[in-house]
């Protein structure tokens, strides 16, 4: 039997029916076509399901959508404005930080969690915010330098 929940993506207001055992990645990916948000493992091994959950970077494959009611999500695509991409994306691409791009999203939004709490983290504040994200193309580095670069408003 599905549960009516309310919650805010990207700031626009959703009231929708949800399975009791759906996911939240489930509910962005197929009630709401919010593909940026990946699935990888589905274990909360890989961070390609990271979201921004009331500030928090969670693995989307682990929380129940009904456990989101009431909460504010960011997704991959709240990042961008109508002014652009979010600086995080610009430098991304700038640096080549983006293979595959199977893990992009949910590095970007580790990396706007930390800067949202710590504007100037030195490089192991990087390496450890991102430590639960997986990339299999890139090596981290330009990820990082990306990361940095932002920081340092280059």
């Amino acid at each position: 039997m599905k549960k009516m929940i309310c919650l805010t993506i990207n700031g626009k207001e959703y009231e929708l029916a949800a399975a009791p055992n759906m996911t939240l990645a489930d509910l962005l990916r197929e009630e709401l076509l919010l593909t940026g948000t990946k699935k990888g493992c589905e274990l909360g091994d890989c961070g390609s399901c990271t979201v921004i959950m009331n500030g928090k970077a969670v693995n989307s494959c682990l929380v129940l959508a009904v456990q989101a009611s009431g909460k504010e999500i960011v997704t991959v695509e709240g990042l961008e404005t109508d002014d652009g991409l979010h600086p995080l994306q610009e430098k991304f691409i700038e640096n080549g930080a983006i293979q595959c791009g199977f893990c992009t999203s949910g590095m970007l939004l580790s990396a706007k969690t930390l800067l949202d709490k710590n504007a100037k983290p030195d490089e192991l504040e990087i390496r450890t915010a991102i430590s639960g994200n997986l990339c299999r193309c890139t090596g981290y580095q330009k990820i990082v330098e990306s990361i940095k670069d932002v920081s340092e408003g280059r």
